[in-house]
């Protein structure tokens, strides 16, 4: 028992501010409302996480290494209409979801390509991106949503007490992912990356096949996250993803990927995610109007940004004070 306290203590470290947070927000939903400390609302939390988990995963590996993907929401749009209109003409599914995750890597490896062939910044090329993903998704479907009957019903079933498929695949995308970033050349050369660019090539690493790759990565997860979201609904909707690079992007920052780059943690991602996933699920159950549960969503992910301003700025300060 003590050994796994320990071992949990070392993913979160850094993070106790997050979780404490977490536990607050819990607390008050729980006295507010009288549903919401209850087994049903913890499975509904868990059940409707995985997708945003693995996009807001995939745009921590792109922070950490310096850069930002705003395509990522458009990414899945179009990844999951490749899937649904190759389902609905009746190709095989394993064809139909190769299609899919090759999608992701293509958008993907267009991005990285542009980003280091012209040193273009990638708020601009991932902007663009965005804007070619959704025009995609509503030529790939004609702008209609593609039911794909019980095609994928085994990717959300459930499993064990309301627990369903993709949570387990969401986890173990997250723990890859912590092992690629802390235990591998790859994930040490991105955080080098992300610190000090010309330092990271002055040290022998090649940058450009880092951030290449970083977006490669980034696609891939978005076409993932575009396969559970269509299970989830049993179709494919072409505005489906609208937005997502925003939760993505404050579930990353929120779990204290700096948007400067050089640091951050998936694990603190995932209490990212669960922050806001708590927050959206405890304004339903207040009854707060769609309008305002925008608002304050929106001065969540404002407060994180303002908070990553002075975390960066501190450490940034107490390194000059130390030299």
């Amino acid at each position: 028992m003590v050994r796994k306290l320990g071992v949990l203590k070392t993913l979160f470290r850094g993070q106790l501010s997050l979780v404490f947070a977490l536990l607050l927000l819990i607390t008050f939903f729980s006295i507010k409302t009288e549903f919401f400390f209850s087994y049903p609302t913890i499975v509904t939390i868990i059940n409707q996480i995985p997708h945003i988990l693995i996009l807001s995963i995939g745009m921590s590996i792109v922070l950490i290494s310096g850069g930002i993907d705003l395509s990522v929401g458009s990414v899945l749009a179009v990844s999951s209409a490749i899937l649904g209109v190759l389902i609905t003409n009746n190709w095989n599914l394993i064809f139909a979801v190769l299609g899919c995750l090759v999608a992701g890597i293509v958008c993907g490896a267009i991005n990285g390509f542009i980003v280091v062939k012209w040193s273009i910044p990638p708020f601009i090329v991932t902007l663009g991106m965005l804007e070619v993903g959704r025009g995609l998704t509503y030529l790939i479907t004609n702008s209609k949503t593609q039911y794909l009957g019980s095609n994928l019903d085994f990717v959300f079933a459930p499993l064990l007490f309301g627990i369903r498929v993709p949570i387990i695949f969401a986890v173990a995308i997250l723990i890859f992912s912590h092992i690629l970033l802390k235990y591998t050349p790859f994930g040490r050369h991105c955080f080098a990356v992300g610190a000090n660019v010309e330092t990271a090539r002055l040290s022998g690493i090649n940058v450009k096949v880092v951030i290449f790759l970083v977006y490669v990565l980034s696609g891939f997860f978005a076409s993932l996250a575009g396969l559970i979201h269509s299970a989830r609904l049993s179709s494919s909707d072409p505005n489906a993803g609208i937005g997502y690079e925003l939760s993505a992007i404050a579930s990353a920052v929120i779990g204290g990927n700096s948007l400067s780059g050089g640091k951050g943690s998936v694990f603190g991602t995932l209490l990212g995610v669960l922050i806001i996933a708590t927050l959206e699920v405890g304004l339903v159950q207040l009854g707060v109007p769609e309008p305002w549960k925008r608002v304050i969503t929106g001065f969540v992910i404002v407060f994180a940004v303002v908070l990553d301003f002075y975390r960066t700025k501190f450490v940034s300060s107490s390194t000059q004070n130390m030299g």
